[in-house]
């Protein structure tokens, strides 16, 4: 059996990577989308509140007040009760602790792209210092 060596494990990774971003953009499209919004999420000049279930876990947001490590404006969105740590980037989408580099239009659509990437797993709370 030949050695595992760092040259194999990175293209072993590679591949995996690789596999996995064709699935995800040959996949269908579910009859809800993470990104999906309704037209009542943007008036008002600031994101509304929601409490829903979306894919069997129940994804709740909305505003809060005092200091804290809230970022985007003092919005918080809970996953099965879990704060998942949300922020505003300067062009007004959104990211989560969960799916940090996939920006989304809401808060709503963060905490639907975390629960699709959670596969079902808990989340874990996240301690922002």
């Amino acid at each position: 059996m030949p050695e595992l060596t760092r040259r194999r494990a990175l293209g072993a990774a590679a591949a995996l990577a690789t596999a996995a971003g064709a699935q995800a953009l040959t996949a269908s499209p579910a009859s809800a989308s993470p990104t999906e919004t309704t037209a009542d999420e943007h008036h008002h000049g600031g994101p509304e509140v929601f409490d829903e279930v979306f894919r069997g876990r129940r994804i709740e947001g909305r505003p809060v007040t005092g200091g804290g490590h809230h970022h985007g404006g003092g919005y918080a969105v809970f996953i099965d009760g879990v704060e998942l740590h949300v922020m505003s980037n300067a062009d007004g989408s959104w990211i989560s602790v969960v799916s940090h580099y996939d920006p989304v239009p809401t808060p709503r659509a963060a905490a639907r792209a975390a629960v699709v990437e959670l596969q079902g797993a808990p989340l874990v709370p996240f301690a922002a210092n």
